[in-house]
């Protein structure tokens, strides 16, 4: 196994090497149907409860071409500013693995449906950087392999191992970048932006949920060193499945010091797929890295080419909904935020949520700040994201609008939040539960500030004598004689009236 002494440092790294990326990502479409087939692709079947003699490959089934999987690569590809083909087919990838029922996997070799575009991606500090997008073309997906019996739930030292067929059929897109050059020391970190855009450009697009930890979206990070003086890619390795944004960068990250250290050592990197180990951030072999004629492609005899005529292509290039990049920039102007910011919401998965309480009837700043504070820190502390809470955008906006009115202060309202999270209701019914308006009878405040006044001379004395700061101390005591419940700014105007001074 691959250990921390068989790496240079990463600056020594880049001082001697430029890297070379390229990145394959495995979107898994959304569809009802698998691919070729009208098996569901629902999750939590059955084990093998979801096949039928096509998607498994017996002898005398034909498969017929999903529709949707089509639109919806014809969707990506212009997304990705691709050129959409007139005309393409399947191949058959033959090789043989145990999860692939058919002993080979239908995709697109030569033809595929698009090529040639581009995405732009942000990065931390708001630099754009352009990666190149050789094609994206569709295919299917392999079956599911449990090995048992192992302490590592890999097929070494397993007893015996499972398949499970349901997932095999179930419609893919490959989006192959062009080799990444020019990165530099920001490699990793333009993989993980470039990862992240996609997956909001296939999440905005509506063709998958794109959940990486769910396997629905993966990504195989390729890439190999070019001396400085150089003109020629190195050997390149191919990190599988990585399956998280983190992941990625780490996964570059790591094979940049790793590549190096070969290098330096004298010797030569070898071409193969590697896995990545979340826990230790490394990776270690896998197998030799098959050429594109090992797989012995050819055109699959029993599917019809497909031929997306143009009107129909032009109808869905008018129907794609405003992609992510220009969305962000759109509301940086629309916030007055900065691109730090907003690479804030995104890192925090907020962007989303806070459209929504914005649509809902909340303010901008609003919205930010519930998503961004109080809530940011439960789904911290429950290790779940913000759109797993068990609270709406709506509700988010129905607080703000409590807090804008006078009816809470953000102490109440934080209890209000509290108190949805907990199950007790939307906010009106926790409010009503819980006693927790703001107390806006000037009789009563006007009794809690006289009362704090005669308990504090001192103070009271103080604030006569012009240090108004001291004011603080007695609007703490009526809050506290009043549950929080308060409007402190009132508060404090009552506390000055009552002793004669002016806030100036």
């Amino acid at each position: 196994m691959t250990t921390m002494t068989d790496l240079v440092s990463y600056e020594d790294a880049l001082a001697s090497y430029d890297p070379v990326m390229g990145l394959e990502v495995h979107v898994e479409l959304g569809t009802r149907t698998k691919m070729f087939c009208g098996c569901s692709t629902a999750l939590g079947a059955e084990p093998n409860s979801q096949t039928c003699p096509t998607c498994l490959g017996l002898p005398g089934a034909l498969p017929v071409v999903n529709t949707i999987g089509v639109e919806s690569a014809i969707r990506i590809g212009l997304a990705l500013n691709c050129e959409i083909a007139e005309w393409c087919r399947f191949a058959r990838k033959n090789y043989f693995y145990p999860d692939m029922p058919k002993n080979f996997q239908t995709s697109q070799y030569d033809e595929p449906i698009a090529f040639n575009g581009y995405l732009d991606v942000q990065l931390e500090d708001g630099e754009t950087f352009r990666v190149e997008i050789e094609r994206a073309h569709m295919e299917e997906d392999t079956g599911k392999s449990t090995h048992v019996g192992g302490a590592t739930g890999r097929i070494h030292g397993a007893s015996h191992s499972l398949l499970d067929y349901n997932r095999a059929g179930i419609p893919l897109i490959e989006i192959v970048t062009k080799p990444i050059v020019g990165a530099g020391e920001r490699a990793p970190e333009v993989a993980k932006a470039y990862v992240r855009e996609l997956r909001e450009l296939i999440r905005a697009l509506g063709v998958s949920e794109a959940r990486m930890e769910m396997g629905q979206m993966r990504c195989d990070v390729n890439l190999s060193l070019m001396p400085k003086d150089a003109e020629k890619f190195g050997t390149r390795s191919e990190t599988k499945n990585v399956n998280s944004l983190r992941s990625v960068e780490r996964a570059a990250r790591f094979e940049i010091q790793r590549h190096a250290a070969v290098l330096d050592g004298g010797g030569k990197v070898i071409q193969e797929t590697r896995h990545f180990h979340e826990d230790t951030g490394t990776t270690t072999s896998g197998r030799t890295k098959e050429e594109a004629e090992d797989y012995r492609y050819f055109p699959e005899p029993d599917l019809v080419p497909v031929a997306p005529p143009r009107e129909w292509v032009e109808e869905l290039r008018a129907s794609l909904p405003e992609l992510p990049l220009v969305r962000r920039t759109r509301l940086l102007g629309e916030w007055g935020i900065s691109a730090i910011d907003m690479q804030a919401i995104l890192n925090a998965g907020a962007l989303d949520p806070i459209v929504a309480t914005i649509e809902a009837g909340a303010d901008a700043a609003s919205a930010r700040k519930w998503w961004m504070g109080e809530l940011a820190r439960h789904a911290n502390e429950s290790a779940t994201t913000l759109e797993e809470l068990p609270i709406t955008p709506e509700q988010v906006a129905r607080v703000a609008k409590l807090v804008a009115s006078g009816d809470l202060n953000d102490k109440l309202a934080r209890q209000v939040i509290e108190g949805v999270l907990a199950g007790e209701g939307t906010p009106d019914e926790v409010v009503e539960k819980r006693g927790l308006k703001v107390v806006s009878d000037e009789g009563a405040l006007t009794a809690a500030v006289d009362e704090a006044i005669a308990g504090n001379p001192a103070i009271a004395d103080k604030i006569r004598g012009g240090k108004v700061a001291a004011a603080g101390a007695l609007v703490g005591a009526v809050m506290k004689a009043t549950r929080g419940q308060a409007d402190a700014a009132r508060v404090k105007e009552l506390i000055l009236e009552k002793l004669g001074v002016s806030e100036g």
